[in-house]
């Protein structure tokens, strides 16, 4: 059910003709609830597409009645034509459903630069469509519609004690952190001020999309958006309702994960023992973002080598000489010399397990990417083409 699973939300999904294959590429989501308060969290690229811009203000009272998406054009880089775009995006949403323009966000993802009159009348065309296509069962149409170069559409659900959350995600590259990493819609029936929607969504965040890094490249358009319409009734603490969101952002960061360009590895890079939260993350995210560590996982080599000096370009706190690496199960590196032989690990399986021990302290982190193939760089060679 998608977006449409928790009460008091309707959605559509339409084709618009901004896609060349002609699928579905405009989605439509409303709160028509008795509650409309809402939060967002935004990329920290400085760089931002004119949604991002525009959904920016529109959240800042707490509020959102409806969120509009559409792929096949990231409307960034478009200049004044692409702001009014945005803007009138908005305002056409607001007359179909007969409300504030400021209540209103506006999402938008696919080729930067892309923004000119073929797209916006398509845009706008859209909008009416899913307008008059609006129902309760419209949060899988809705999904399907937000998809660029994903093969599938990510939907996660959750119930709570009276109360439930669904969910939709896209995205397949440009998965790097900086508060969100795709676009992505939640929605909850429990009551909740947005000030507690806004703190939930932030911690559950940080820990999951925050911590997904499949190619190290931060979008200009990521955003994602929680609308509560309080239909059920029922008030959930506010750790209750972070625990719902972080159950379900991590759900929708395994499935962004394993949709990634042209992967081969879904690899879990597990930091222990640091000596604080921050180091693990940080020295984590220094094997993730290694281009050589990932290309030898894409052809099945524990080079463990290349982890020691990733993790040796950060400024955590940590001796290099005591570190242990094991991959998948087998400690290949112990003391930050040579353990188990190469050939006892294997990884051939697409799921990939690194456990890098710094027996520094307490703290712990696990950095969640891909590995380096030769199908990801063709995909994003040919990507505007």
């Amino acid at each position: 059910m998608s977006v449409t699973y928790a009460e008091g939300f309707v959605a559509a999904g339409v084709a618009a003709g901004l896609k060349k294959t002609g699928n579905k590429d405009v989605a439509l989501v409303q709160n028509v609830g008795p509650q409309r308060s809402a939060a967002a969290v935004f990329t920290s690229n400085r760089a931002q597409a004119h949604p991002i811009i525009w959904s920016r203000q529109a959240i800042a009272d707490g509020r959102a009645d409806a969120v509009v998406l559409n792929s096949g054009g990231a409307n960034c880089f478009t200049g004044a034509y692409g702001f009014q775009t945005t803007h009138l995006t908005a305002e056409r949403v607001a007359e179909r459903l007969g409300i504030a323009a400021g209540d209103v966000l506006v999402c938008s993802t696919g080729l930067i630069g892309y923004g000119r009159e073929e797209f916006r009348d398509g845009v706008l065309a859209g909008v009416d469509r899913a307008a008059s296509a609006l129902s309760a069962d419209g949060g899988e149409a809705a999904s399907e519609a937000i998809m660029t170069t994903d093969s599938t559409p990510k939907r996660s659900t959750f119930d709570g004690d009276g109360w439930k959350v669904g969910a939709m995600a896209k995205g397949a590259g440009m998965l790097a952190p900086g508060l969100a990493t795709m676009l992505v819609v939640i929605t909850t029936d429990a009551v909740a001020a947005s000030a507690d929607l806004d703190a939930a969504l932030r911690a559950a965040t940080r820990v999951t999309f925050d911590r997904l890094d499949s190619d190290g490249c931060m979008s200009t358009n990521d955003q994602v958006t929680l609308l509560a319409s309080g239909s059920s009734g029922v008030t959930p603490t506010r750790s209750a309702l972070t625990a719902a969101l972080t159950a379900v952002c991590d759900d929708l960061a395994r499935q962004l994960q394993a949709d990634a360009e042209g992967a081969s590895h879904d690899i879990a890079i597990e930091v222990i023992h640091a000596a604080s939260e921050d180091d693990a993350v940080e020295v984590g995210r220094s094997v993730a973002r290694n281009n050589l560590f990932k290309a030898a996982v894409f052809g099945n080599d524990p080079n463990w080598g290349r982890v020691l000096a990733a993790i040796g370009t950060t400024d955590a706190d940590f001796d290099p000489y005591r570190v242990d690496v094991t991959m998948n199960g087998v400690r290949v590196c112990a003391a930050g010399e040579p353990d188990r032989p190469a050939e006892a690990v294997d990884l051939t399986p697409r799921t990939t397990h690194v456990l890098i021990d710094l027996k520094a302290g307490v703290h712990e982190a696990t950095i969640r990417t891909n590995d380096l193939t030769h199908d990801y760089v063709h995909e994003n060679s040919a990507y505007s083409s």
